[in-house]
């Protein structure tokens, strides 16, 4: 910290929405309060200085950001709001990947099949993930120890050099907007604000707060969507009896259940209980927390309430009426929400329906993916639970062989220079984003938001203008699973 920066912080209900520290709302003057309930605070705070790079967030986006971009030379700085690394796959409990192969070969690559080799080499995961690994066949799921995952990213981050922070947010964004161009964050943790300069910045909160905060053009469930597809709260469990317990029958016991009247709620659409480690342990997927707002703070407070009634209704029901289940504990809930949709950036690019119907493979794709479309139930409805199962099982959903390429287009804000995101606040349409939010595609998207603001330091070259020939070849050679035989130095481009 080498000067003082003068700064001021608009507070409202708007805060966030209305500009950045760069350009109309910086302002300075004495600490004021209005009539209009808008408090003006002018503060003088220090400044951090000389990381090329700043990620915000150590969900599976931003951690798989910083360690490569650190593996490629860049000093880096990985902000997290919480205690560890992995987020979905940690602190939310949701300790299961799947749709990892085609049915022929691997889709993953690079750092996330790095981690899922470190997981099964360390029986850190579920039977059926150690037996394909042990015969040397590609994983096409793995259920996996939470703790573990903790564990391996901290050990990762700290080989590449990545400077960790935890329980440290971004508050605020000093952005030029009319340049596209963003000079530094405000962060807030226990030593108080301060303002981190750096020369480019990735965006990997998941619901897109910073690219929200420099003014970048965004989508927002339920004021975009008429809709918000809702998220769950999952827990850890114990002492399940795997000799026993079998899915095969849930679904038409989930249907008994409810026609014995012993759910709060008519829920039909459960993913219920998945094995993730060699012993008896498990995630539990189970209740849908409908009509929350993960972009509102009282509505996530109220979710995360509501949901750990939830997991202690849906053991309840495993222990009745699920064999293997007779003695199963609640171990824990989830310190996060599984949020499934929120805020998703207007890219270069946006990925769509149209694109994954026809399985699309693009010159400039930085990841390979195989999932199908998952759009959770809106309502009760069995209507609305057969569309579900429909549409996830049946309609579009990717054969043998299958696949679908995410080009680097979704992962830049329109015209911005040196802002990148990675994960679930991708550029994509609802339907997509509903089958590229989960962690390995977010981890792919990572490790090719970290690549690139290499090569974009290296080079000179804007995020909105970088030469993806190169993009490709470089993560390629990380190990990256890129089939396309046709490169292009220009991304793909959205048509206007």
């Amino acid at each position: 910290m080498n000067e003082i920066s003068r700064r001021s912080f608009l507070t409202s209900s708007a805060l966030g929405t209305a500009g950045a520290l760069g350009g109309s709302a910086a302002h300075a003057g004495e600490n004021t309060a209005s009539s209009q309930g808008i408090y003006r605070l002018t503060r003088e705070i220090s400044v951090e200085e000389g990381f090329d790079l700043v990620v915000a967030g150590g969900g599976p986006a931003g951690a798989a950001a910083a360690i490569c971009a650190a593996r490629l030379g860049a000093k880096v700085v990985l902000l997290e709001a919480t205690g560890s690394l992995g987020g979905m796959g940690t602190s939310a409990l949701v300790s299961l990947w799947y749709s990892l192969t085609d049915g022929i070969r691997s889709v993953v690559g690079g750092l996330i099949l790095e981690v899922i080799q470190a997981l099964c080499r360390d029986n850190a995961a579920s039977p059926n993930a150690l037996t394909s690994f042990k015969k040397g066949n590609p994983v096409g799921a793995i259920g996996f120890q939470p703790e573990a995952l903790k564990l391996l990213l901290d050990k990762l981050c700290h080989d590449a050099g990545v400077e960790v922070r935890f329980f440290t947010r971004v508050v605020e964004a000093d952005a030029d907007s009319r340049q596209r161009r963003l000079h530094g964050v405000i962060t807030s943790n226990v030593e108080g604000l301060r303002y981190l300069r750096a020369k480019a910045f990735i965006d990997a909160t998941g619901d897109a707060i910073l690219a929200d905060l420099c003014g970048a053009a965004a989508r927002a469930a339920g004021r975009d969507t008429p809709k918000i597809m809702p998220p769950t709260l999952c827990a850890a469990l114990a002492d399940i009896d795997f000799e026993k317990f079998s899915k095969k029958n849930q679904q038409a016991m989930v249907e008994q259940a409810i026609a014995d009247g012993f759910f709060s709620q008519a829920d039909r659409h459960v993913p219920g209980v998945i094995r993730n480690g060699p012993g008896n342990t498990a995630m539990m997927n189970a209740g849908h927390l409908f009509h929350t707002n993960a972009l509102k703070t009282r509505s996530l407070s109220d979710a995360m309430s509501r949901g750990r009634r939830l997991v202690q209704e849906y053991a309840a029901f495993y222990r009745k009426y699920m064999p293997g289940c007779e003695n199963m504990q609640v171990v824990a809930t989830g310190t996060l929400l599984g949020v499934r949709e929120s805020r998703r950036i207007v890219g270069e690019y946006e990925l769509n329906h149209d694109d994954f119907k026809a399985r699309r493979h693009f010159p400039d794709q930085i990841a390979v993916y195989c999932k199908a479309i998952d759009i959770h139930v809106y309502d009760l409805t069995p209507e609305e639970y057969k569309r579900y199962h429909e549409e996830y099982t049946k309609l579009d959903k990717p054969k043998r062989g299958e696949s679908y390429g995410l080009p680097y287009g979704i992962l830049v804000p329109k015209g911005w220079t040196n802002l990148w995101v990675a994960g679930r606040c991708n550029s994509s349409d609802v339907k997509v984003n509903g089958a590229i939010r989960d962690q390995p595609a977010c981890s792919m998207m990572g490790q090719a938001a970290g690549t690139a603001v290499v090569q974009s330091l290296r080079t000179g070259q804007p995020a909105c203008d970088l030469d993806t020939a190169k993009l490709v070849e470089t993560l390629r050679a990380s190990g990256a699973y890129l089939p396309q035989t046709e490169l292009s130095k220009t991304m793909t481009r959205a048509k206007v």
